[in-house]
């Protein structure tokens, strides 16, 4: 049997009331809370961040809902001094009890609605944050304040600490209405992601009977009801509790830590370039790294913008499936574990610095934001379809009511005719007293007439007779009338078509016998041309033979050129020789041992054997000299 799941035996604030939750901005998320480390590395709350107010401002709701125990709607002094003190010492502000005093001096009675708390909320807590403190602990506070009076854990499938984080997912996804509700599109969203978390498949038949179910009731379930449906185990048969508690981490890791993707990798450093295996955990403007996955160790971080960008590496230093960070001040070299794991990891960082570039939030508060937006619009839609309804209601029943105005009308008007015919009844009576004698005398005169009549009115009769057959005998000549042009008209459209299909047909006889006499011409040119080709390649083949033989006797040539060249080489390098030793002698013999004398101031001539050595005469003597020995040396060789 199907447990009821929609149960409504806990306290909730009055439906119908007004939203109190004022919307507006305040910080978010960036690391986890200590004693949550399974969960993530703390999450504190910046400036920066610009977290929605609202978000806070619901968890604050169920501990104001929660202290009021009397369900008026307000809640003791002394009891909201503890709850502000509490905030402010979670929220790191300074807290002053008489600032509550102060700021409700004015209000004599011992307790404060929800109305008049607020102000004070958003004046003298929210408004002063200044340095960052852990959500987590905040909705810690919260959360043991109203728990304990709403639910019981004992029954249900885990533990307080996952009901806890189911209570959390509840106040990201709810409305921003009170009281705190989430509508069936978000349960769905939820359930279906926590389905995908612990890797079993998603049933649309049972939640299609679940929001049947839901739908007889009020379509929304609040924050108690949430856990209990997660709790029972419902949608998650078949599933150890391990499975379930881990997927409800991993949920609220990514709702609510904005933990998008964490896993083990390998990073190589800047100063040792050596590869270190560390645990990932990546966030939407940050990509943290530590020692192992219980998150004591922190490393380091890459911080993203809309400057930096991801790229795929080439294995290398025996290193695979490589990818590289690069930032302004410096870049990332990582390994992933696989090619999978790595193509992952590349989505998801190259979505989040995307998101960052166009002034976007994480890709799940994207996903609520447009989902709320679509529910709004529906909203809309619906209230002015039903805006229209009630106009038609109104047209409908002022139609209506001049239709009963009409009727009435018609009911006057015919009690008016009613009389009318009874007075006129009495005239006709008074009338035919006075006349019946005339009609009796009259009555001889008439029963002849009516003879006459009778006797006109047959032959009428076989005149009308008449004219009807021979208007029916006409609209049967016109029918075949008709049918004989249509037919015409048809035979007509079929001889042009039979005529234009023989000039197609003729046309394309006469185009296929010009393609055939131009195949068959191409067929005589192409043999014409294969024979020149032939007799020109015979031709080709001869002028290739000749050249050969050409080529032959010129290799033949060369080679006896090379053997000459290289005799006439030996007996230049040996005259060369000789003429280098002659050359020592003369001027070891003649040009060292001659007398410096005075020279004329002409311009001095540079022989081989130096400036100023002899004359213009001595210098022609020589030349004449050594050219007679070099053609006698000649010519005895």
């Amino acid at each position: 049997m199907q447990p009821n799941l929609l149960g409504r035996s806990h306290h909730a604030p009055r439906a119908g009331s007004p939203l109190w939750l004022w919307v507006g901005r305040a910080h978010g998320p960036t690391q986890v809370d200590a004693h949550l480390r399974h969960a993530g590395p703390p999450v504190l709350l910046t400036r920066d961040n610009m977290w929605l107010r609202s978000e806070l401002l619901k968890s604050i709701w169920h501990a104001f809902a929660a202290l009021d125990v009397d369900r008026r709607g307000k809640v003791s002094k002394s009891q909201l001094k503890v709850l502000s003190h509490s905030l402010c010492t979670v929220m790191k502000i300074p807290h002053d009890p008489a600032d509550l005093d102060e700021h409700f001096r004015d209000d004599k009675k011992g307790s404060l609605s929800k109305h008049g708390y607020m102000p004070y909320l958003n004046k003298f807590i929210l408004d002063k944050v200044q340095e960052e403190f852990d959500v987590v602990e905040f909705n810690k506070i919260c959360w043991i304040l109203c728990y304990k009076k709403n639910i019981s854990t004992k029954h249900l499938l885990f533990s307080e600490d996952k009901a806890f984080k189911v209570w959390c997912i509840f106040n990201f996804l709810c409305e921003d209405v009170y009281p705190l509700v989430i509508v069936i599109e978000e349960v769905e969203y939820f359930l279906h992601k926590l389905t995908e978390a612990m890797g079993s498949g998603w049933s649309e038949e049972k939640f299609a009977g679940y929001k049947v179910q839901l739908k007889t009731k009020n379509s929304c379930l609040s924050a108690w009801e949430l856990i209990e449906l997660v709790g029972r185990g419902y949608f998650s048969q078949g599933v150890n509790l391990q499975t379930l508690s881990m997927a409800i981490t991993e949920v609220f890791q990514e709702l609510i830590l904005d933990v998008l993707k964490q896993g083990y990798m390998m990073k190589k450093g800047h100063k040792r370039k050596n590869w270190t295996e560390r645990w990932f955990v990546l966030r939407p403007n940050s990509l943290s790294y530590y020692v192992s996955e219980d998150l004591f160790e922190k490393k380091g971080d890459v911080i993203l913008d809309q400057t930096c960008c991801v790229e795929s590496l080439p294995d290398k230093e025996g290193k695979k499936c490589l990818f590289i960070i690069k930032c302004t001040d410096k870049s990332f070299e990582i390994s992933a574990p696989d090619k999978k794991k790595k193509q992952e990891w590349l989505r998801a960082i190259q979505t989040c610095i995307q998101l960052l570039s166009l002034g976007l939030s994480s890709p799940h508060r994207e996903a609520r934001l447009r989902r709320k937006e679509l529910r709004q619009r529906q909203r809309a839609e619906e209230d002015e379809a039903t805006e229209k309804m009630k106009q038609l209601q109104v047209v409908n029943e002022n139609k209506q009511r001049e239709l009963e105005g009409m009727r009435k009308k018609i009911e006057e008007a015919a009690a008016e005719a009613v009389m009318e015919d009874h007075r006129r009844k009495q005239t006709q009576l008074e009338v035919q007293d006075r006349h019946r004698l005339d009609l009796e005398r009259e009555k001889m005169v008439r029963q002849q007439m009516e003879e006459q009549v009778a006797q006109k009115s047959c032959e009428l009769e076989q005149y009308l007779e008449r004219v009807r057959e021979l208007e029916d005998m006409y609209h049967r000549l016109e029918g075949a009338l008709e049918d004989e042009r249509q037919a015409k008209q048809d035979e007509e459209a079929m001889r042009k078509l039979q005529a234009r299909l023989l000039e197609e047909e003729a046309a394309k006889r006469a185009e296929l016998e010009q393609i055939h006499l131009q195949q068959q011409r191409a067929l005589f040119q192409t043999e014409a041309e294969k024979r020149e080709l032939v007799a020109e390649q015979r031709a080709k083949e001869r002028d290739l033979q000749a050249a050969t033989l050409q080529l032959e006797s010129l290799e033949r040539e060369r080679h006896g050129a090379l053997e000459q060249y290289e005799k006439v080489s030996r007996k230049l390098e040996r005259a060369a020789n000789k003429t280098k030793t002659w050359k020592d002698k003369v001027a070891k013999h003649e040009g060292l041992v001659r007398l410096i004398q005075p020279g004329h101031k002409g311009p001095q001539r540079i022989t081989n054997w130096g400036p100023a050595s002899f004359t213009d005469a001595e210098l022609e003597l020589r030349k004449k000299s050594w050219q007679e020995s070099k053609n006698q040396g000649a010519a005895a060789q």
